[in-house]
């Protein structure tokens, strides 16, 4: 069923919260362990839908996973190790999941038939199944879920040029070429996430990245052996993008957001307030399992608005939504360039975001794939949000009610609970004026 939720203007935002551990990592940690001989202990997962789709999969292919206190128990079952699934794959509206599953499954001598919810099956998984291919593995269902992948004991390796930055495909392909035989390769035009490279280290296999000029290439030595580790899973920078952004527009407020990753290819979308003048710092910063992490903490203030240059996107390609609802209290006009991919993902987020801000009585537009966002004083609000099963258009336009003089109405926030569990408790715990009862306004 639907959970409607209406923002209402906020005083001041004050207090300390830790947010829900980093989806990409926790995914990667489930998927890891599973990979490695012996145990993994993973503390700090996000226990989200997206990510217990995962974990799901990775149950009915042979993998024992305990939980005990909050904490996840791995038992390994070492590469290529997985076995046949007796049913299909249901990954829900996870992306990276099945993504990043698909590289796992492609190096098993066995079919799986992979299915996902309306959303998921409306996104592209052609740019993955295509590598993937060429490495040996056969679709059968064409580029969109639901579709059978038939994976391969005796894969060949690749070196694979993205046409796209894209950290799921570059982690699909190195995944698959953990069980191939030799070293495959994949280039990138521009650096994306890295903590799959990151993580592979960390669990034992032989990683070797070359940077040239603006390129670079990540190297993975097949027929791995990796061995369970312990892992840490810090605070999701995308899900802090939140707190912090509402920190910044409600009046007087200071918050402090405990324990977040801060590996500098998630750090696009902080980078860009501070040039829009946010008082915003890292504080305590230290290291955790190979990953830079530190408390965030935000103050409210006057921000200007900015051009946001297109090789940024990877770097803050989930957090566009809740940019814009910041650039909406921001002076000037923001401009957002090179936004192609936000078309693709759990909604077409350019064209909600832009609707979503029309309907709050924000000038917004589109000039191709660049979104442009005209700041005022004032912010009408008033409006119902549709959210299109959009996560993250939900939260953004959350946000945007605190600030606005009439209340926001959010159409469905149950599909926030595939990244942010506890968002509405955690950000009312520091001030927010939320409301879920299902009340009117």
């Amino acid at each position: 069923m639907p959970r409607p939720l209406i923002a209402r203007k906020s005083t001041a935002l004050s207090g300390a919260l830790r947010v829900p551990g980093d989806k990409s990592i926790s995914h990667r940690a489930l998927i890891f362990g599973a990979l490695s001989i012996g145990e993994t202990h993973i503390s700090g997962l996000l226990e989200s839908a997206d990510v217990l789709a995962t974990a799901h999969a990775l149950q009915q292919m042979g993998v024992q996973m305990t939980r005990e206190d909050g904490n996840w128990r791995v038992v390994g079952v070492g590469c290529g190790g997985l076995a046949p699934p007796e049913g299909p794959l249901d990954f829900g509206n996870a992306g990276t999941g099945v993504r990043l599953m698909m590289g796992v499954i492609a190096g098993h001598d066995f079919a799986a038939e992979l299915i996902g919810d309306e959303s998921l099956q409306r996104r592209p998984m052609g740019r993955v199944l295509d590598p993937l291919k060429q490495m040996g593995a056969e679709v059968h269902g064409g580029d969109r879920l639901p579709l059978t992948l038939v994976g391969s004991g005796d894969l060949a390796p690749i070196t694979y040029r993205l046409p796209v930055a894209s950290a799921q495909v570059k982690s699909a392909i190195l995944l698959a070429g953990l069980m191939t035989p030799g070293e495959t390769t994949v280039i990138e035009p521009e650096a994306t996430r890295d903590h799959t490279e990151t993580m592979m280290r960390h669990f034992g296999a032989e990683v070797r990245i070359e940077q040239v000029t603006a390129e670079r290439s990540i190297t993975v030595t097949g027929e791995a052996v990796l061995h369970g580790r312990d892992v840490e899973v810090p605070g999701d920078p995308s899900s802090a993008a939140f707190p912090t952004a509402a920190a910044l527009i409600c009046p007087g407020s200071d918050v402090t957001i405990e324990n977040v990753l801060v590996n500098p290819t998630r750090t696009g979308l902080y980078d860009t307030l501070a040039e829009m003048g946010a008082d915003l710092r890292f504080e305590n910063e230290r290291r955790s399992g190979g990953e830079k992490v530190a408390d965030l903490r935000v103050r409210a203030g006057k921000l200007k608005a900015v051009r946001v240059p297109p090789e940024r996107a990877p770097r803050m390609i989930d957090e566009y939504p809740v940019l814009a609802v910041v650039a909406a209290t921001a002076e000037g006009e923001t401009r957002m360039e090179g936004l192609a991919e936000l078309r693709v993902k759990e909604s077409d987020r350019l064209a909600a975001t832009i609707a979503g801000l029309t309907a709050c009585g924000v000038t917004a537009w589109a000039e191709g794939d660049t979104l442009v966002v005209r700041g005022a004083e004032r912010i009408p609000g008033g409006g119902t949000v549709e959210t299109h099963m959009d996560h993250r258009i939900a939260m953004a336009f959350a946000v945007l009610g605190l600030v606005a003089e009439q209340p926001v109405r959010i159409d469905d926030t149950a599909m926030i609970d595939t990244s942010f569990p506890g968002f509405a408790e955690r950000m009312r715990a520091i001030g927010a004026d939320f409301d879920d009862s299902g009340g009117s306004e």
